[in-house]
C-alpha cells in the first residue's frame, strides 16, 4: 500500500520575518524548515508510520546499527520557485531510482518511487514558503536518507530502518559563487574502489573522501579528484561531483560509470545538454597523464567539476605531488553556456523540451 504522509503541523513555526532573513542569507545547509518527513521499514511490516511532522531531533539507541556499521544511504535535490511563484523539482525520478540502487547496495530496503516522490512532494507543500526565490539561484535543498535503526550489534543488515527527508534553503554550494576552482588530484588516497560502495550514495564514501580534502585544502584547493584506487590508471571523480573536460574539437569528456563512480544526475544533464550546444558526449576512461598532457598541449581547453549543490563550477587548474597544470584565464566560455542552459530550464526562464520538470506547487 502506499505512503501517504499525513501532515501534522509545526505548532511552533518559524516568522515569515525569520524565513525572510535567512533567505536573504541561506548559506548551504545552516538553515531548516519547519516539517521532515519520517517512514519506518521493519521486516515483519515493511514500511509504515509515514508522516510529515515538525523538524526535530531524532532518538537513537546507542546501540543503534548505523552508528557502528554505517549502514545508511542519502541523496540530494532541489526545488526551484519560477517568476510566477510556481515550485519545481527537477527529474527527481533520477533521485528515486539512484536512492533505491543505493539501498540495495547497502543491504537496506527499497522505498518505492511513488513513495519517495510523495513525501518529496508532501515536504514541498507544507513548508512552500521555504522554497526562494530563483533570482539569485536561490532554492530549497532536499536531503532524504535512510539508515539502520535497529538496535544491535551483529554484523548483519538492520531489520529496522528509518527514512527521513529534511529541506534547507540554500544558496551557492562555494562562497565565492561561480569563481574557477582549483582541484587537488590525489593517487595516494582512495575513495572507492572496484567491487566497492563507489556506485551508491552512502555517506563512507564521503567520509573516505575527507583526508584528501583536508590536504586539498591546505595547497588552496577547493576540491580533490581521485585516481582509481587499484591500477591508478584512470581518474574518476570528486569527493562529492563528476568531472569534465572540454577539448579543441569539441568533445564533451567525462569518466566512464564503471562501478565505482557515482551516477549524477546533473552529470547526465550536462551530457544531454552538451550535445544539444554542439558538444559531443565522451564517457570513457581518462588517465592522469591525458589529464595533465591535455591541458598542457592545449587539447583540453576547459574544465569543470557538477554536483546538484554546485550546479557547474570552472576548474582553474589542477595540483598535486607533481606539480600543477592550469587552465588559459578565461577559458570557461563553454562551461558557462551548458551551465546557463540548465539553470534556465531549472528556474523556468527556458522551455524544458527534455521533460525533466515536475511541478509540485
Amino acid at each position: 500500500m502506499s505512503l501517504t504522509f499525513s501532515l501534522q503541523r509545526n505548532a511552533n513555526p518559524r516568522t515569515d520575518a525569520d524565513v525572510a532573513a535567512i533567505h536573504a542569507a541561506p548559506g548551504f545547509g545552516q538553515y531548516f524548515t519547519d516539517h521532515m518527513a519520517l517512514a519506518t521499514w521493519s521486516v515483519e511490516g515493511g514500511w509504515r508510520d509515514d508522516a510529515i511532522v515538525p523538524y526535530g531531533p531524532l532518538q537513537l539507541d546507542p546501540a543503534a546499527a548505523v552508528l557502528h556499521y554505517a549502514q545508511e544511504v542519502f541523496e540530494g535535490l532541489k526545488a526551484y520557485r519560477h517568476a510566477d511563484g510556481s515550485i519545481w523539482l527537477f527529474r527527481p525520478e533520477m533521485n528515486a531510482a539512484r536512492f533505491a540502487a543505493s539501498a540495495e547496495r547497502l543491504c537496506l530496503p527499497v522505498l518505492p518511487e511513488e513513495d519517495f516522490l510523495t513525501s518529496i512532494a508532501d515536504l514541498v507543500k507544507a513548508d512552500a514558503r521555504w522554497v526562494p526565490s530563483g533570482e539569485t539561484e536561490k532554492s530549497l535543498y532536499l536531503r532524504p536518507f535512510m539508515f539502520a535503526s535497529e538496535s544491535f550489534l551483529g554484523v548483519r543488515p538492520a531489520r529496522t530502518v528509518t527514512y527521513c527527508l529534511i529541506a534547507s534553503p540554500v544558496g551557492a554550494y562555494f562562497p565565492q559563487g561561480v569563481a574557477p576552482v582549483d582541484i587537488w588530484v590525489t593517487d595516494e588516497y582512495s575513495r572507492a574502489g572496484i567491487g566497492g560502495t563507489g556506485a551508491a550514495k552512502c555517506g563512507g564514501n564521503y567520509a573516505s573522501s575527507l583526508i584528501a580534502q583536508e590536504e586539498g585544502y591546505e595547497h588552496g584547493c577547493s576540491q580533490v579528484l581521485f585516481i582509481e584506487a587499484s591500477a591508478k590508471d584512470r581518474v574518476e571523480e570528486l569527493g562529492g561531483m563528476n568531472v569534465f573536460l572540454i577539448t579543441k574539437d569539441g568533445r564533451l569528456r567525462t569518466p566512464a560509470l564503471m562501478g565505482s563512480i557515482l551516477a549524477g544526475v546533473t552529470r547526465d544533464s550536462i551530457l544531454r545538454m552538451g550535445e544539444r550546444l554542439g558538444l559531443r558526449p565522451d564517457e570513457g576512461r581518462i588517465t592522469p597523464d591525458e589529464l595533465t598532457e591535455g591541458i598542457t598541449s592545449g587539447e583540453v581547453v576547459e574544465a569543470f567539476c557538477c554536483g546538484t549543490a554546485a550546479v557547474i563550477s570552472p576548474i582553474s587548474g589542477f595540483k598535486s605531488r607533481q606539480g600543477e597544470v592550469r587552465l588559459a584565464d578565461g577559458a570557461h566560455d563553454q562551461t558557462l553556456a551548458i551551465r546557463n542552459a540548465i539553470l534556465d530550464v531549472q528556474y523556468g526562464r527556458a522551455e524544458d523540451t527534455f521533460g525533466w520538470m515536475h511541478r509540485v506547487a
